[in-house]
């Protein structure tokens, strides 16, 4: 299938932190499988569709579960945190089967689910160990890994458990012990607001069906020549007019504090970190047209509407351009509780190359001294940058890339994997595909899944990478439908490539696990694109 299907959607509120949305597959559904290229923790011969694949998991065939009209979810001397992890996937199942389940604090008994964060420290934020027989138990370190295990729990569960309405049972999931915890701290995406402008419930949606596949970072691509997108009080004009249109021409939009406000605790909601982006110093124009005196003549130019790149450049000697940037990250960090601020630096051709390495050092330490660590894109790695920095990789495996990756390791900064040659979602699956961009080449979904961080550039480690991303760039991506098709089906085996050990992953096998998401993408109503290669259920 190559050409979309249209789809409305609708958020419903209160979905279940972080698992809100999408799932994975049909319970316990086994999809063929070999231990070819797999590594001795995968010590399944068949695992459910579970999407990213465990750590560790192995079934228990004399075991079976079932949720039924008396089943609690136990929560035991535990923290704020988790009871409220446990209400919102109380209220989630709800839905769709009718069942109260109350969150109780009494001993688990046949057909409950119990949580605990009184597992080891060695499982880290994010890790939990999950034991199905009579009853559900997931042990977790924090309130975090027990919400990693109910997202896995969820996919275990029957498809029809994602409905807004109550469905019939059986809700049975199969015996098993799972053992899990995440490959890399930082597995993303990015949505390109700027360009086109996706509204808060938009940028919801996309949330909650990344969360899914425990993505665990969003990165808000919140300025660019089409827009400024995010409220600042001390240049309002930003957005008042630099906020006013998107390419095409047609009416663009921008976030108030209010409502950036609930984009970040949405996200806090499903463990999910906001990482703003303010573009510097190129890709600048909204900024540049809104206020003239950024510009070195003076002179504001007009609202740009197009998709071309490289044209502008904030002025680089002008004291008034680090006035306006301590302002930008002052309020940006204010409304951003994350650790990271993403100030660009990519594809700076109008900033003459000498005012480049002078620019990014004075804004880094505009970003440091509001308490946030240094994110951009990988041609700030020839500049110098404060301890703990991340260059953001996006080549294409080409040689001036590869040697930015190495210079930011060779100066102590962490890697985030992006080739735009895999993992672009905004470039076409193939020739055929009506929306999307070429310049980076097709991506179909094999290619999409089938390559690792670690090996990827010779000179970057497994321990230089700090994850992977995959941004989603919105020139030809008017409506939040088209963006669920460019990301769907590859967004999940990002997610996967970001998670599982790289022994353990096997494109002959994960593509069966993928193509048993089908039924659960029908009941979410998700716009993905049916690619022949994945033997959809």
């Amino acid at each position: 299938m190559t050409s979309p299907r249209t789809r409305t959607f609708t958020l419903v509120a209160g979905l279940f932190v972080g698992v809100p949305a999408l799932l994975l597959t049909g319970a316990g559904v086994a999809a063929p499988s070999t231990q070819e290229g797999l590594g001795a923790q995968a010590t399944q011969t068949g695992t459910p569709d579970l999407i990213p694949r465990p750590v560790s998991y192995e079934a228990s065939p004399d075991d079976e579960f079932e949720l039924d009209k008396l089943s609690q979810i136990v929560v035991t001397g535990e923290s704020g945190e988790t009871r409220t992890v446990a209400s919102r996937f109380a209220r989630q199942l709800h839905r769709s089967t009718g069942f109260g389940l109350p969150v109780s604090t009494q001993p688990a008994r046949d057909g409950d689910i119990s949580l605990s964060t009184k597992g080891s420290e060695s499982l880290g934020d994010e890790g939990y160990q999950l034991t199905v027989d009579d009853q559900v138990s997931i042990v977790a370190h924090t309130a975090e890994g027990v919400f990693r295990g109910l997202t896995t729990l969820r996919q275990l569960l029957p498809p029809k458990v994602e409905a807004q309405t109550r469905q019939p049972g059986p809700w049975v999931v199969e015996g098993a012990e799972i053992t899990d915890e995440p490959r890399f701290p930082y597995r993303g995406t990015m949505l390109d607001v700027s360009r086109h402008f996706f509204s808060v419930d938009e940028v919801k949606r996309y949330i909650d069906l990344a969360s899914l596949y425990k993505i665990n970072t969003l990165h808000m691509h919140l300025a660019d020549d089409q827009g400024w997108r995010i409220q600042v009080d001390s240049w309002p004009r930003l957005t008042t007019y630099g906020g006013s249109l998107e390419v095409g021409g047609t009416p663009g939009g921008s976030y108030t504090k209010r409502q950036f406000a609930e984009i970040v605790r949405y996200a806090a909601d499903h463990y999910i970190e906001i990482v703003p982006e303010i573009d510097t110093p190129g890709h600048t124009n909204a900024a540049l047209a809104s206020y003239a005196e950024l510009n070195c003549d003076g002179i504001a130019p007009p609202l740009y509407t197009g998709t071309d790149v490289g044209f502008s450049s904030l002025c680089i000697p002008k004291p008034i351009t680090y006035e306006f940037l301590d302002d930008v990250f002052r309020e940006v960090a204010e409304q951003s509780p994350g650790p990271r601020i993403h100030l660009g630096g990519d594809e700076a051709h109008v900033t003459p190359h000498e005012q480049y390495l002078e620019f990014v050092p004075k804004a880094a330490a505009l970003v440091t001294k509001r308490g946030k660590t240094v994110q951009g894109w990988q041609e700030i790695a020839e500049t110098p940058l404060p301890p703990g920095s991340t260059a953001q990789y996006w080549g294409t495996e080409d040689p001036r890339s590869d040697g930015l990756a190495r210079m930011a390791v060779a100066q102590g900064a962490e890697v985030l994997m992006s080739p735009a040659n895999h993992v672009y979602l905004d470039m076409k699956y193939d020739e055929n595909t009506p929306y999307g961009l070429t310049w980076a080449g097709l991506i179909p979904v094999q290619k999409s899944y089938d390559w690792d961080p670690a090996t990827l550039v010779d000179g970057v480690s497994e321990e230089d990478v700090v994850g992977v991303e995959a941004p989603l760039w919105s020139e030809t991506l008017d409506e939040i439908s088209k963006v669920e098709f460019m990301a769907f089906p590859r967004l999940p085996g990002v997610a996967e490539i970001g998670w599982t050990p790289a022994a353990d992953r096997s494109w002959d096998e994960y593509k069966g696990r993928l193509g048993g998401q089908a039924p659960r993408w029908e009941i979410l109503d998700v716009n993905y694109f049916a690619a022949e290669e994945i033997p959809w259920q």
